[in-house]
């Protein structure tokens, strides 16, 4: 009975001296905060939030304005959007590291990449641009070109290409050989037939033959004149690709032992081909779209994300397909 007693007093004793001293703690704590000034009670609150919105924007969920028109109908011009970063793989610090995922970007999946034409200013503004985008909900950029325009240092488009297949396009349609497949599907027809909404924005067939013909006069005429090609092959929207194809049949005709002009109309006619681990990005709005056609695929490991949700302006919120 007796250490019974014992065991029950020194549980007792035990217990009243966490109490009370958890009660000091806190009284402490109070004081402490009734000394503390206002604005450096504001100044913690702000920076516990912008923490966890960092947080929240380089793992999960990250805002994004669209600046262009090259993925109208599906996203227009100043709808703001959150990405999923989590689902390819987060990165672990903006630029750095990036985490490996058993998801893949999958066909006509909206995808967020780097563009691989972005002039880095170097990692530390880099950094510094992403956190202050993040902070601000996409309000604030400070990455401006000479024009005081937002540089595109990310790129939205539709993941149309997988590894292994090829791409072609004709007078306003685009083919696709899909890979271990022997014939060629419009495009057009495979989006129909797989239910997605998505539109499309072309020129249409006669636009095509109407810029072809540009492209022989303009070909006919740096002919006389003996100039040099006026484009590349790196320009190829959709006008580009009329004009191109009409221009380069004219000066390979009039210069055949120049093999420049058959091997630029050679690549024009096969087309893209999509290496494996790889995917070709397109704009829905192919008549004003900068993408695949101009830099080529990406590598997969280098998509931070997919697009999931419209949530400004009101009127367009909803998800993103």
């Amino acid at each position: 009975m007796g250490k019974k007693s014992n065991f029950l007093n020194s549980l007792q004793h035990i217990t009243e001296a966490y109490l009370t001293r958890r009660r000091k703690i806190r009284r402490l704590k109070k004081e402490k905060q009734k000394k503390k000034h206002f604005i450096l009670d504001w100044i913690e609150a702000f920076i516990w939030a912008a923490g966890v919105v960092l947080l929240i924007n380089q793992y999960l969920f990250q805002a994004y304005q669209i600046p262009s028109g090259s993925m109208e109908t599906t996203l227009l011009i100043g709808d703001r959007i959150f990405v999923n970063k989590a689902v390819y793989g987060p990165e672990l610090l903006p630029g750095l590291i990036k985490l490996p995922s058993p998801i893949k970007p999958l066909r006509n999946d909206v995808i967020i990449f780097e563009n691989p034409s972005y002039d880095s200013r170097g990692p530390a503004f880099d950094i510094a641009q992403r956190i202050i985008y993040m902070l601000t909900l996409s309000l604030v950029d400070i990455d401006k070109d000479e024009y005081g325009q937002p540089k595109p240092h990310f790129l939205i488009k539709r993941a149309v290409g997988m590894g292994g297949d090829r791409y072609i396009e004709k007078r306003g349609d685009m083919e696709i050989r899909f890979a271990g497949e022997n014939r060629w599907v419009h495009e057009r027809d495979f989006i129909a037939a797989r239910g997605w909404t998505h539109q499309l924005s072309r020129f249409s067939a006669q636009s095509y033959i109407n810029l072809e013909e540009i492209g022989y006069e303009r070909a006919l005429k740096d002919t006389r004149e003996r100039k040099s090609p006026r484009y590349t092959v790196n320009e190829l929207s959709d006008e580009h690709l009329a004009l191109q194809h009409g221009y380069f049949e004219v000066r390979r005709a009039a210069a055949p032992h120049e093999q420049e002009f058959h091997i630029k109309l050679a690549r024009l006619k096969l087309g893209f081909y999509v290496p494996e681990g790889r995917i070709l990005p397109l704009g829905d709005n192919r008549i004003n779209s900068r993408d695949g056609r101009y830099f080529g695929t990406v590598r997969e490991a280098k998509i931070l994300g997919q697009g999931a949700f419209k949530y400004w302006p009101r009127a367009r919120l909803g998800p993103i397909r």
